[in-house]
């Protein structure tokens, strides 16, 4: 049901254009669904009956906004009978979407088991789905167009022995990548993903991601890849440096995660 090349943007509106009561949604919702960033979409229910023809599928839409935080929409999409149109209608709350159910519904709400097929089984209030949410955005962020870097001479060298000090993950890059950076020249830095926040063990926690580039004597390129975050015990801020951008962005993830 969704193109994983879809804006953010375009999603909302072809989200909100299909829902017969979409101008039902509280003004202040719709205004903050303006500044969403990224989307995931999930199948949380779906019923399908052979008796009665009557089908029906509800949708989480979760969106995260330019402040940080996460909403959700709650889509419902149902036909009464074979060749009836699909009709969609979108909620702000779970609460909402089941008083919809019943009153579409009624007493097929309850239909035997056997005429219903669950997928998913997500809880509107389990912080686990949100931050698993979360955490696939960090990794699916919009790729932004490459650009021509434009590095600075400006003592590089003792600038990187700076960042790999102050990191303080046990997986940093090692003597190695120190050795090699001793003869960078010029460097850039860049920041890749910038001051989002998310919940980790149960709080706000901020996130951002840097890439410092390298030029070395010898022409060649090498990046560190350091990640700022408060997702501490006591919420103090951390630094955690990586070779690969890959490896940061797990990182980020994780820590997200961790509850």
């Amino acid at each position: 049901m969704s193109d994983p090349y879809e804006t953010t943007e375009a999603h909302l509106d072809r989200l909100l254009g299909r829902a017969l009561n979409s101008f039902d949604l509280p003004d202040r919702l719709v205004e903050r669904l303006g500044s969403a960033l990224a989307h995931s979409s999930s199948l949380y229910s779906s019923h399908h009956s052979s008796i009665t023809g009557l089908e029906r599928e509800t949708f989480r839409h979760t969106y995260l906004l330019a402040d940080g935080e996460a909403v959700s929409l709650w889509e419902l999409a149902y036909r009464s009978a074979g060749p009836d149109p699909l009709r969609h209608e979108v909620f702000g709350a779970k609460a909402e979407l089941s008083l919809a159910l019943n009153r579409l519904f009624g007493d097929e709400f309850d239909a035997p088991a056997a005429e219903l097929e669950f997928h998913g089984g997500l809880d509107e209030d389990d912080p686990e789905h949100d931050i698993a949410v979360l955490g696939a955005l960090f990794a699916r962020e919009a790729a932004v167009p490459e650009q021509r870097r434009v590095y600075a001479v400006d003592d590089s060298a003792d600038h990187a022995r700076r960042v790999l000090r102050r990191a303080e993950n046990a997986d940093r890059p090692g003597a190695d990548t120190a050795r090699l950076l001793r003869s960078a020249y010029a460097h850039q830095i860049t920041q890749a993903f910038g001051g989002r926040q998310c919940l980790a063990d149960g709080r706000g926690a901020g996130f951002t991601l840097y890439e410092h580039a390298f030029v070395l004597m010898d022409g060649r390129e090498v990046s560190l890849w350091e990640v700022e975050h408060t997702a501490t015990p006591d919420g103090r801020h951390m630094c955690e440096v990586y070779a690969a951008e890959a490896a940061a962005r797990e990182a980020m993830e994780l820590r997200a995660r961790v509850r």
